[in-house]
């Protein structure tokens, strides 16, 4: 059976945020504790491993973005062809407030990713160093875990908002037939004079 307009967008949705939370997990724990030092005379090179961490941050941070972008999209996607106005989804109250716990909980995942892909890079790139006493230092334990579980909770929260929108739609879908059947309704009465009688002319 062929998947709706809903169920393309929720599968989209679903998968990119799925697949950003299992490279983020990875990500963490592929991530070295610390370098390795090297002592020099008046330097300390920082050797690392070669690992994919920095490489499956990133990938993370942009199947988040595009798992947000389709969620956004699954609010104002003109299912069966038929757009509605933004106000007749404001109507419901659920909808703007999960849309916003939605959006704060995109952008601190998205904040925590790149916080934490960016320091490892940073760290590989800058790895000599003029203090004797460095450690070798790696992104924060956690950042990557921690931002997945984030990823994850933020594609759940845009398959909440799309459920939601389809409601808000097919109440304002049932609202405008009311609206139009009431007006036919105004119309026949005035058409339609009881007590009318007709006068067939004699010839």
């Amino acid at each position: 059976m062929a998947l709706s307009d809903a169920g393309y967008v929720r599968l989209l949705v679903t998968s990119l945020g799925a697949l950003s939370f299992v490279l983020g997990v990875i990500a963490e724990n592929k991530k070295p504790s610390a370098g390795t030092i090297i002592q020099f005379k008046d330097t300390v090179h920082c050797k690392y491993p070669h690992d994919p961490t920095i490489a499956l941050g990133s990938f993370s941070i942009v199947f988040l973005l595009l798992s947000s972008i389709f969620g956004v999209v699954s609010i104002f996607y003109p299912y069966k062809g038929k757009a509605v106005p933004v106000y007749a989804l404001q109507r419901s109250p659920a909808l703007v407030v999960f849309s916003v716990i939605a959006v704060a909980l995109f952008f601190l995942a998205e904040g925590l990713l790149m916080w934490a892909t960016i320091t490892e890079g940073l760290h590989r790139t800058y790895n000599i160093h003029h203090n004797l006493n460095t450690d070798c230092p790696t992104a924060k334990t956690g950042l990557f875990g921690g931002a997945a579980f984030l990823a994850l909770d933020t594609s759940l929260f845009w398959l909440i908002c799309q459920m939601l929108t389809l409601n808000a739609r097919a109440d304002y879908e049932l609202d405008d037939d009311e609206d139009l059947k009431g007006k036919y309704g105004q119309v026949m009465a005035t058409d339609y004079t009881p007590g009318a009688v007709h006068v067939q002319p004699s010839v």
